[in-house]
């Protein structure tokens, strides 16, 4: 295959990962600005405090993904800001795991909660990372 042809490949595999994660974050962070009450009780929240909670969590989703609309457009020229979408994410998943090793038996939903988030991080940084390996290859 002649190198821009890979190049192209690196460049659009690396738009779909990031673009996938990323519209996957925003689906969520949109989700708990906007119906925070259905997710509440995931954290063991509930009433006001556990709406003012969760809709702050989909505000923090928004400010972390800030960072993926410009490697979506350009991934060759933000290798920069491409790891630290990468950084970001291993702290979310390193965190993610230390938050539900500690987690003391009977809170079954936080503990599925957890479980999810790392299900998702886990698989967000591995499609990235893979995406950021081809994509720093062809150059």
């Amino acid at each position: 295959m002649p190198p821009v042809r890979n190049q192209n490949f690196a460049t659009w595999f690396a738009r779909g990962a990031v673009g996938l994660v990323f519209a996957i974050n925003l689906s969520c962070a949109l989700a708990f600005i906007t119906y925070p009450e259905n997710y509440a009780a995931g954290f063991e929240l509930s009433g006001v405090p556990g709406v003012v909670v969760v809709r702050a969590f989909g505000i923090l989703f928004l400010m972390w993904n800030a960072t993926y609309p410009p490697v979506v457009h350009q991934p060759g020229r933000q290798l920069t800001l491409f790891q630290v979408i990468l950084a970001q994410q291993v702290i979310g998943l390193a965190g993610e795991s230390w938050m539900l090793f500690e987690l003391p038996p009977g809170h079954l939903a936080l503990q599925q909660t957890g479980l999810r988030f790392i299900f998702f991080d886990g698989l967000g940084l591995l499609l990235m990372a893979a995406a950021y390996a081809v994509l720093r290859r062809t150059r």
